[in-house]
């Protein structure tokens, strides 16, 4: 018993000092006025109550919302349907397990960059093919930046869940789609009867990994849009860094980040509820 303590301290150590303290440290911020560079001031509820009373936290409370809401409506289907199919034992369906992940190995930074030229209505893709449907405001509206946001984050987070998926069907016993091949059952029927109710736990997993980082969907933003036009892509927690680092309100920064944390932590664990996850239950329950 003592080994394992051995083992698993420098881990401990680790979480403490690079996990729980800057948490400790932000909460106890919230309850100061700092500008960042002279003395800390404890104000008490001041900049909880600024934060609270501020129009820009609702707004990019609700932003982030719809957010978690759009790209879990957007990624999980695909992701099930690409994992499903590259599950099989093909060999090309190997290549493009690994042609589908290349996008996760790329900086979100870069890629906000890549995509931020791409999109330029002078030098960008509109322009080079002089296509007249492509030569619009993609980041100048308010509707359609959502539309560019939405897709880039799909295109480079659905091979990470397409992933899991596809370790999760490959541990599906075949036994169960031949006596469903037997009973007559054609592919989209052992679809829906099978892989499904199989990958529920695996939903579970992959819902949470998606809700909790829509609430840092922040470097795609700042680079591609910097919360505009005006402010709707001005999600909480890029107002939290502008407000901290451009504010120069470090107090009710850290109250936003404090609320981000518990949202968070929430939202983790309404999934967990609503799915009826149980830490001792498996994958193959019911196999």
């Amino acid at each position: 018993m003592t080994s394992h303590v051995l083992f698993a301290l420098p881990a401990l150590l680790f979480f403490l000092v690079f996990a729980v303290l800057p948490l400790l440290g932000v909460v106890v911020l919230s309850f100061t006025s700092w500008n960042g560079i002279g003395a800390i001031e404890f104000t008490g509820l001041v900049s909880w109550k600024d934060a609270l009373t501020r129009e820009t936290t609702w707004h990019g409370l609700l932003l982030v919302l719809f957010m978690i809401a759009a790209t879990w409506l957007l990624q999980t289907p695909l992701s099930i349907l690409l994992g499903t199919f590259l599950a099989g034992q093909q060999k090309y369906r190997n290549v493009l397990a690994v042609m589908y992940f290349l996008p996760m190995l790329l900086s979100s930074a870069a890629i906000a960059i890549t995509f931020k030229s791409l999109l330029d209505p002078n030098f960008g893709i509109p322009s080079g093919l002089n296509l007249a449907f492509l030569k619009q405001n993609w980041l100048g509206d308010s509707f359609l930046v959502w539309v560019v946001l939405l897709a880039i984050i799909a295109w480079q987070f659905i091979p990470f869940h397409t992933l899991i998926y596809q370790g999760a069907v490959r541990q599906i016993p075949q036994t169960m789609y031949e006596a469903a091949q037997i009973d007559g059952a054609g592919r989209v029927r052992q679809f829906f009867s099978i892989t499904l109710p199989q990958l529920k736990y695996t939903l579970i997993t992959s819902s949470t990994l998606m809700v909790v980082g829509a609430l840092t969907y922040f470097d795609i933003i700042f680079v591609l849009t910097q919360g505009g036009p005006g402010k709707s892509t001005r999600i909480l927690p890029l107002d939290m860094y502008l407000t901290g680092f451009r504010g120069n309100e470090m107090g009710v920064a850290s109250s936003l980040a404090v609320i981000l944390v518990v949202l968070g932590l929430g939202l983790a664990l309404a999934v967990q509820r609503l799915g009826g996850k149980d830490a001792s239950a498996s994958q193959m329950e019911g196999a």
